[in-house]
Parts: C-alpha cells; structure tokens; sequence
C-alpha cells in the first residue's frame, strides 16, 4: 500500500513538472496592434507605409535589404560586386530558395521584378528608383548582372526598399490580396477590418522564425489601442499613436516603452502651384508663423524633433536648419503684406486619419488664422487621401509624414505632389545619384537640404518619433524605424 502510493506520488510529480514546464514554455505566437489597415498587401503596387508595415522582411524580401541600423545588408543576393565604373552590378543569388507556392526562386525573377519596377506600365510608387537601370540580365541561373545608365550611389539601399522585393511571374497579379513571398512568413488570412495573420514559413531558405504565428490587428481608436494593451489582447504596438498615455504604460511593469527614430519627416505639405503657395513669401511667412514646437508639445506631447528640412536628424549628413524660420508672426506678417495678401486668404487643409495630422492640423489652423490664413479643413481617409491629394494633386495643404528611407530626391521628380520645380535642385540630385564618395555625396546631400529650406517647399515641422509598446518579455522588435516595416524575422518570447 505504502509502495502503492509512492508510485502514486512519483507519477504526480512527474506529471506536475511536465505540466508546469508546458504552461511556462514560451510563447510562439504574436498579436501585433497597427493603426492602419492596408489598402492591399503588395508592396510594388503602392505608396501607403501600411503595406510594408505588415509584409516588408517577413513576407517579401528584395536582393538586399536594410536592417534595424539602416544599413545594407544580403538578402536574396548573398553577395555581389560593382564595377570600377559603377555602373555594373553583378549579383550572386542565394541557391534553393522557393517562393511559398513552391516555386523555385531564380534570375528570371529578379528580371520579371525589376523590368516591371521600371517598366512603361509600371504602378511602382517608386518607379523613379529604377528608373537609373539600363537593363537586367542573366548569367546563369543563379547569377543577375544590373547594367546602369550612370553611376548611382545609392543603388544597393534602393534595391532594399519593400518596393523593390522579388515576386514570381506566376503570383504577382494576385499579391495585392494573396501574397506569394520568399520570406520567413506566409500569408494566412485577412480579414478585412480587423486582422491579418500570418503563419511561419517551414521551407524558409534562412534562419527560421521563431514564431509560429503572427497576428497583426487593425485598431484605429487611441482608446481602444490602449483598452487592448491593459486587457493583454495585443502584445505589441511597435507605434503606439497615442502618447499621451505612455506615462502610463512605463509606470506598468507588464510593458517596454521603447522610443526610438523613424525616417518620418512630418510636413505641411504644400502644392507649390497652388494660387498663393506659388509665391515663396507666403511659404516663408507660414514658416514663421507656425509654432512648431508647440505642435510637438501639444500634438506629439513631447515626443519628436524639429527639422528644417526634408532630412532625418540621426542621417550622418543632416544639417540642423530648424532654427533658420523662428517663430515670429511680425516677420510672417511683413511678408503676407510684402506677397500683397495682407488681408490673408482661404485654403484647404487635407488631413489624413492619423492622430498627429489631426492634432497638429487643429494647431496650423489657429497659427495661420493668426496672419490671415483661413484654413477649411478636410478630413479624409487614406483612399481619398491617396487618390485627391497624392495622385490628384487637387489640395492646397496636408499634413502627412513620409516614412520612405533617405527620400529628399523625391523633390526633383516631376509631376510629385509638391509640384515644386527647380533646375537648380534637380541638378544637385543629378549629381549626388552619380556619386558614390561619402564626402562629396554629404556635401551634395547639405546643399539639397539648405535649398528646400531657402524656397520653404514645404512646412518642415518635426522628425517623427518611433513610440513603441510591447509586452515586457518580448524580444527582438526594432527600436528605430529606418525603413517601414515592422520586422519579426529575430522576435521572440523569453522564457
């Protein structure tokens, strides 16, 4: 009786500890929380940061692509050299890479991928980064070489943009709703207003995820973003849109408030051929009339960085022009009466569904007011937003911020919807795509920033800030931005 029980007891213990050990492995699923909902999952076919945010590194990858640091790294190519002229680059693909439909990965991918990029009917909202190709060429099948028009120094972080992933010839059409990738993730399930999930891809060529399954949520309301955190419905918002409550959320030891940078310069968008922003005195006087530090106070609670140009602080070749428009409503004043429009004049202000458009828009509004500017504002959503304002170029104003990595070139395209043209800013860009020398390229990179600062293209207004959460034992999100992605290729739960 006695032996009976010890055997008992043993197996108890056993199955306690077996027990205990379950419930106490760790995690391999994750519910991510994003503001915004896609307007479809390809990258190739779409300017909205939401696409990348989700698909970027986890679905899709390019030849290269760009890490945490914002530096270049292999990617689908495992290597490649440049030419002593620049203008030849030649690409090593990795071997035994499939496509999540099975199909193997080759060099006549990467040419299907990047023709379309560049091509005449291409939708590629960054077509213009291809444009310096001449032509895309196999080798043999696992060899690519990119023949270039001119040297383009930038070539290589270029190739690392989510709009310059490879996608197969069999799958490219039906990415937008179903997406055929060779990363790490495979695409689940989308259910449209509320999430989209993805599951581990078991045949990826690289080190596997360490999730098994990852759950991106669609919350648009601040409050119910912070409802979801404290009720742990979501574990992570790598950009919490409310920060206001993060005092809150650090006082919680549940949560990592992490803050970090992002390459999103947030702008007063102006249409430069609109009537009145056609005359740089305006441009100028709404410069210095706008409280920019009050916006990142009030509208950011504290959390951003002054620019003074379309440039990220943290760029090695910044130069701090936030200073060069004080805020000075005598000067802005003097120069409405100098443009003639003493008595101010109507405009429309375009604003997108984000919370620091909405905010900060309310703030420009009484700035402007203030030097006879009457702001009508206009509430849109991103399908509007995109189609009106982005392609259409029917807006005065907008509030938006362009999260694309190292983008100042995007002032020299024509017909962008700044629809600022200048000769001499387009030949600064000229050169610095033709030059690979750091220190000739920062030299360049300077002046571009001092002459979008000298014709106040556009209201600089701040850098902003990566405000992330997430659950205290979660391992592996990216502190900064350097590209829009939330990647979770390393992320994991500690034990």
């Amino acid at each position: 009786m006695i032996k009976h029980a010890a055997k008992l007891t043993t197996a108890f213990v056993a199955s306690s500890i077996l027990l205990t050990t379950t419930a106490l492995a760790a995690r391999s699923d994750i519910t991510v929380g994003v503001r915004l909902e896609p307007p479809h999952l390809d990258p190739t076919a779409g300017a909205a940061a939401a696409i990348d945010e989700i698909v970027y590194a986890n679905i899709f990858e390019g030849l290269t692509r760009i890490d945490e640091t914002g530096a270049v790294k292999p990617a689908l190519a495992e290597s490649w050299t440049i030419s002593p002229d620049g203008k030849t680059y030649t690409f090593t693909l990795r071997k035994d890479v499939k496509f999540h439909d099975g199909s193997d990965f080759e060099a006549s991918d990467v040419i299907f991928s990047l023709d379309r990029a560049r091509g005449e009917k291409s939708v590629n909202a960054q077509k213009a980064l291809f444009e310096p190709i001449e032509s895309v060429t196999a080798k043999d099948a696992t060899t690519v070489e990119v023949k270039l028009k001119r040297p383009t120094g930038n070539m290589l972080f270029n190739l690392g943009w989510g709009d310059a992933v490879i996608v197969a010839p069999e799958s490219a059409e039906q990415n937008k709703t179903n997406p055929v990738g060779t990363g790490p993730f495979t695409f689940a399930k989308w259910t449209k207003g509320d999430n989209i999930q993805l599951a581990k891809n078991t045949s990826y060529w690289g080190e596997a995820a360490k999730l098994d399954k990852a759950t991106f949520k669609i919350i648009a309301d601040a409050s119910a973003a912070i409802a979801s955190l404290m009720a742990e419905d979501v574990d992570a918002f790598p950009i919490f849109a409310a920060p206001e409550m993060l005092p809150q959320l650090q006082a919680d030891p549940r949560f990592n408030v992490v803050i970090g940078t992002t390459e999103g310069e947030t702008l007063l968008s102006t249409n430069n051929q609109a009537e009145h922003f056609k005359d740089v005195r305006v441009r100028k006087a709404m410069a210095h009339a706008i409280n920019r530090q009050a916006i990142i106070d009030g509208a950011m609670f504290g959390y951003g960085t002054l620019i003074g140009s379309h440039f990220a602080p943290h760029h090695p070749a910044y130069k701090d022009l936030s200073g060069v428009y004080d805020f000075n409503l005598d000067k802005a004043k003097a120069l409405m009466k100098e443009a003639g429009l003493e008595k101010g004049f109507k405009a429309r202000l375009h604003l997108p569904p984000t919370d620091y458009a909405q905010r900060s828009g309310l703030i420009i509004a009484s700035d402007l007011k203030k030097i006879g500017i009457e702001l009508e504002i206009i509430s849109v959503d991103w399908g509007q937003w995109l189609k009106q304002v982005f392609k259409g170029n029917d807006f005065d104003l907008t509030i938006v911020s362009h999260t694309e990595p190292m983008d100042i070139g995007i002032y020299a395209r024509d017909k962008y919807y700044f629809n600022y043209k200048n000769e001499e800013f387009n030949a600064l860009i000229t050169e610095l795509n033709a030059t690979t020398d750091e220190a000739k390229r920062t030299e360049l990179l300077q002046k571009a920033q001092e002459k979008l600062n000298a014709d106040a293209v556009n209201g600089y207004l701040f850098q902003l800030a990566k405000t992330g959460v997430w659950n205290a034992k979660i391992k592996g999100l990216w502190t900064n931005a350097p590209v829009q992605a939330n990647d979770l290729t390393k992320v994991e739960w500690a034990d």
